[in-house]
């Protein structure tokens, strides 16, 4: 067994992620600053696939009178956000709930959100399921308000010379993190199952996602096209490098 904390946890997981998403501290810097050129000080968000709360801590250190909602499926990556987060008191509130049905509304009470936003989660719907969100995102949202979506959007198979360029970014990014002692998911799992509060939810995770079928990529222009449709008056994409966006939508 290996010394393992809930913190240490946090920073080998935004260790790994760095090796899947290049640049990933600046897609983070370009939400925020979104954010706080939208906004005053105080304002109200919602994030949806929060995992283990590591955006979540970007957001409510930089704003320090914000108020976030912090939803995800996942038993261990709320346990770890529970714990992470457990500093910033009332200011987060941290919930269990599943995107890929409708009935995650139920479990959204008070106030509309005049932000929702979600980092590299939304792609593991199928993309019927993410266009339906899209509207019961438009639909939560406060009059005015802004959804920031950074993740990947792969490109068209007709799209060769950047789908190969992407690629071949994506391969020498994670080689450069193998290389300087980050872990890859399978690893960071196994490590996290030495805190014993997450082996106990092994089980519970297991059954959340059993038999879940693993969605087809989508491009940015199904997702530009699905927020659009689902009534967002104006959206573009806000932050690229390779085939990674920021996109936004404003209602």
């Amino acid at each position: 067994m290996t010394d393992i904390t809930w913190n240490t946890l946090v920073t080998l997981w935004d260790r790994q992620q760095s090796a899947y998403i290049a640049s990933r501290e600046a897609r983070f810097d370009a939400l925020m600053d979104i954010l706080a050129l939208q906004f005053d000080d105080a304002f109200s968000l919602l994030e949806l696939g929060c995992g283990p709360g590591s955006l979540t801590r970007r957001i409510l250190q930089r704003f320090p009178a914000v108020h976030v909602t912090a939803v995800d499926v996942d038993p261990v990556m709320l346990a770890i956000a529970r714990e992470t987060l457990l500093p910033f008191g009332d200011r987060v509130r941290i919930l269990s709930a599943d995107l890929a049905t409708p009935d995650w509304q139920q479990k959204m009470v008070g106030a509309r959100p005049e932000a929702i936003v979600s980092s590299t989660a939304l792609h593991w719907l199928m993309p019927d399921r993410q266009h339906a969100l899209h509207g019961e995102i438009h639909r939560m949202l406060a009059d005015n308000g802004v959804f920031l979506n950074a993740d990947h959007q792969r490109f068209n198979p007709a799209d060769l010379h950047k789908k190969a360029i992407s690629e071949r970014h994506d391969a020498q990014t994670q080689q450069r993190a193998w290389a300087h002692g980050a872990v890859g998911w399978e690893a960071w799992f196994t490590l996290a199952k030495e805190i014993e509060d997450i082996a106990r939810l092994i089980p519970a995770r297991e059954a959340v996602f059993a038999g879940r079928p693993v969605p087809p990529p989508t491009t940015v222009a199904f997702q530009l096209a699905s927020l659009s449709q689902a009534g967002f008056s104006e959206t573009g994409t806000l932050w690229q490098l390779m085939d990674d966006y920021l996109i936004a939508g404003w209602k």
